[in-house]
């Protein structure tokens, strides 16, 4: 595998977050909950320089910032292709209908735009999934070139939500698990980053068939992963079980 561990972005202080919820046509990307600052969600170009900075939610004479969490700008990595598939279940290879074998994961965004203090609901907004199968394979690289298996995006509705349906991703050397998504609220803007999964759960889905083919030696561990460290820890699934599948909830909004 290519390598995908470039760091993007710095560390805003809270003057510079400030600053830019006090400027003009600033975008800036945070998840919807209580007590902390915003990240800016630039164009594709500006990413490189910019990204979000974990804070405290504070007071200011002149700004109160929103109560949202932080959700760091992480890099894209090489594997990004935009199929422009609009599904919701992304298992599957669309040219055979083969699904990709797994434990099943119900993955929902909900994507607001944070308005002073408030977030509520943004619909229209493009969210794109990609990540590897249960062995660490990506679709459409290398010798999966035209498949298009666990690739996919969805358009949030009228609540802010986007749902897929996929697995649990497997591993490759070198990188945790994970999984990675794009969300573009318009054709000019978009914030790239990506989602962790709690080790010991890792460990035991990779026990079950498919993933016990490959086993766990060699396998990174969030710690040892430099893209998870610049995440702060604020991009890690909340996974919850229901019988042999996973589901997880992942909030996210735009300021701007």
């Amino acid at each position: 595998m290519d390598n995908d561990d470039a760091q993007i972005g710095r560390i805003l202080s809270r003057r510079e977050v400030l600053a830019l919820l006090g400027g003009s046509g600033a975008a800036l990307l945070a998840a919807c909950a209580p007590g902390a600052l915003a990240s800016p969600s630039p164009t594709r170009a500006a990413q490189q320089t910019s990204a979000a900075a974990p804070s405290a939610a504070a007071s200011s004479a002149a700004t109160t910032l929103p109560s949202c969490i932080v959700r760091p700008a992480l890099t894209e990595g090489p594997y990004f292709v935009d199929e422009k598939l609009d599904r919701s279940d992304i298992r599957a290879d669309p040219a055979t209908g083969v699904v990709r074998p797994g434990t099943m994961l119900a993955l929902n965004f909900l994507v607001s735009r944070v308005s002073g203090s408030a977030c509520t609901a943004l619909s229209g907004a493009m969210v794109d999934v990609w990540h590897c199968d249960a062995l660490g394979v990506y679709s459409d690289v290398d010798s999966t070139r035209g498949q298009k298996f666990l690739r996919g995006y969805q358009t949030t509705d009228a609540s802010g939500a986007a749902k897929f349906t996929t697995i649990y991703p497997g591993w490759y050397q070198g990188r945790a698990v994970h999984i990675h998504f794009k969300i573009r609220p318009t054709s000019a803007t978009e914030f790239t980053s990506q989602l962790f999964f709690d080790d010991a759960l890792s460990t035991q889905v990779f026990a079950q068939a498919p993933y016990s083919q490959k086993g766990t030696q060699g396998i990174t561990r969030n710690s040892a992963d430099g893209i998870f460290q610049q995440s702060g820890g604020k991009l890690t699934l909340s996974v919850t079980k229901n019988g042999d599948a996973n589901a997880a909830t992942f909030d996210i909004g735009l300021v701007g």
